[in-house]
This record gives C-alpha cells, sequence and structure tokens, in this order.
C-alpha cells in the first residue's frame, strides 16, 4: 500500500483529497494544526488515516511530525502541500504587516520546509510524487492580491525548479492552480468571518469544489510513473480573464 502525506488536511481541499486518496487505495497521513478535526476524519475514513497535528510554520512542529513519519517506517510516496491561506484583499498600501508575515510564512517558508523534509526519501527511493497546489493568483494579477498572489507566484516557479533538481531522478512534481472555488475555509478566513462578504462572492456561480481538486490529484497520482504533469490550471466555467486595468485623469 502507498502513503500519501497531505498537509492542510483538516478541512477543505486537504480533507477531500485524504478522503478521495483513502478511496484509491492509498494509506494518508493527514496533517493539520487542528487536532480535533482530525481526530473526526480519523473517525470517519478509518485506519488507513493517520492524523498528524502539525503546523507547517513551526520548525519544531514540523521536526518532531517529521520524526513520527520516519519512526513509522512509511515511505512517502505522494506529498501533496496544500496548506495555505490568504488573508484580507487591502490594496498594498493599506495591508496589515502581520497578514503579509503569516501568508509568506505559511504559503512559502512552510511549503519549502515541508518539502525539504521529505524530498531526501524520494530521491534515496527514486520514486515519488509532489503536488503542490498553488492558485491561478500567481499568474494572473489583481487589486487585493499582491502578497498571496506573490506567494503562489513562488509555488508556481518553485515546482519548475524543483523538477529542474529532479533531472536524471523518477521523481515527479505537479502544481495545480485552481480559480474560484467553493465549499472550504478559504474565504471566511481571507474575509475576516464576513459571511455577507463571503456569500456574495460565490452567489450565482457554480464553482469549483473540493472534490474537482481531489479528483485532480487523484488523475495526477494515477498517471504512468513516466509521465509528469508540469502544471494544471483549473477555473470554473463561470470565470474567465479580467481586462487590463485603465486609469483615466491621473
Amino acid at each position: 500500500m502507498k502513503t500519501a502525506f497531505v498537509t492542510g488536511a483538516s478541512a477543505g481541499f486537504g480533507a477531500a483529497i485524504c478522503r478521495q486518496l483513502i478511496a484509491d487505495g492509498y494509506r494518508v497521513i493527514g496533517g493539520a494544526r487542528r487536532a480535533d478535526k482530525l481526530a473526526q476524519l480519523e473517525q470517519e475514513l478509518g485506519e488507513n488515516f493517520i492524523p498528524l497535528t502539525l503546523d507547517v510554520t513551526d520548525p519544531a512542529s514540523l521536526d518532531a511530525a517529521v520524526a513520527l513519519i520516519h519512526d513509522s517506517s512509511l515511505p512517502i510516496d505522494v506529498l501533496v502541500n496544500n496548506a495555505g491561506l490568504a488573508l484580507g484583499i487591502e490594496r498594498a498600501q493599506h495591508a496589515d504587516a502581520q497578514n503579509w508575515e503569516c501568508m509568506i510564512a505559511t504559503n512559502i517558508t512552510g511549503l519549502a520546509m515541508v518539502t525539504h523534509k521529505i524530498l531526501p526519501g524520494m530521491v534515496a527511493a527514486n520514486a515519488g510524487l509532489i503536488i503542490n497546489i498553488g492558485s491561478i493568483a500567481g499568474t494572473y494579477p489583481y487589486p487585493g492580491g499582491n502578497v498571496y498572489g506573490a506567494s503562489k507566484a513562488f509555488v508556481k516557479q518553485f515546482s519548475l525548479n524543483l523538477r529542474a533538481d529532479l533531472a536524471g531522478t523518477r521523481v515527479r512534481v505537479t502544481n495545480i492552480e485552481p480559480g474560484l472555488c467553493s465549499g472550504t475555509e478559504f474565504s471566511m478566513v481571507r474575509l475576516g468571518g464576513n459571511h455577507e462578504a463571503v456569500a456574495a462572492l460565490y452567489k450565482d456561480v457554480d464553482a469549483i469544489s473540493p472534490q474537482d481538486l481531489a479528483n485532480t490529484v487523484s488523475w495526477i497520482a494515477g498517471q504512468p510513473d513516466h509521465v509528469n504533469i508540469n502544471s494544471l490550471e483549473i477555473m470554473p466555467v463561470a470565470q474567465t480573464y479580467s481586462a487590463l486595468s485603465v486609469a483615466r485623469n491621473l
């Protein structure tokens, strides 16, 4: 039985990915900060789900989690770097610096450090798949995207550079870049718990769901070992590109 390690596993994309990979026959280690949510998932998913309390922004927490993985003698076949968040929609000149620091710590440093811990084992085994959950925000700028978009641009380039470093090995890397998604805590967190603003964002829009992302992860993981999906961008049909902004009478 293959083993997957999913960060940000307690809700949204992460929980859906855990469910799907277990349905696909994987053993799944689910890492997240909220132990109570992980316990609920363990009760739902059974013995093939292994809860792991983990804060990717805390080096001590990450070291302890990786030590537990190593002690379990379970080689990681698939790493899904899903932990991430957006905070605020203010323009850069009005943004909260603590929000910027948190997004950088989670979306950039956390993702990189988890990868740094797991990657050597994959290289030693000459096998494995890393799936990074990026965003279309890493490609298409928009007002209020500032550091969140920049963090996802890091994920895009980091994924490509991993592929370059892994030349000559059988370790694969994919960056999934979703667009507008509903059914997660993402927008509630970003908008500071403003239920009305969240409802307005998704009003009359058939957005991507966590299961859509889980299906995508499942498809990528199911490709033959000689096939690498470099990147995969997904939007709901209802979403497309905006016109370039033009400010008049400056």
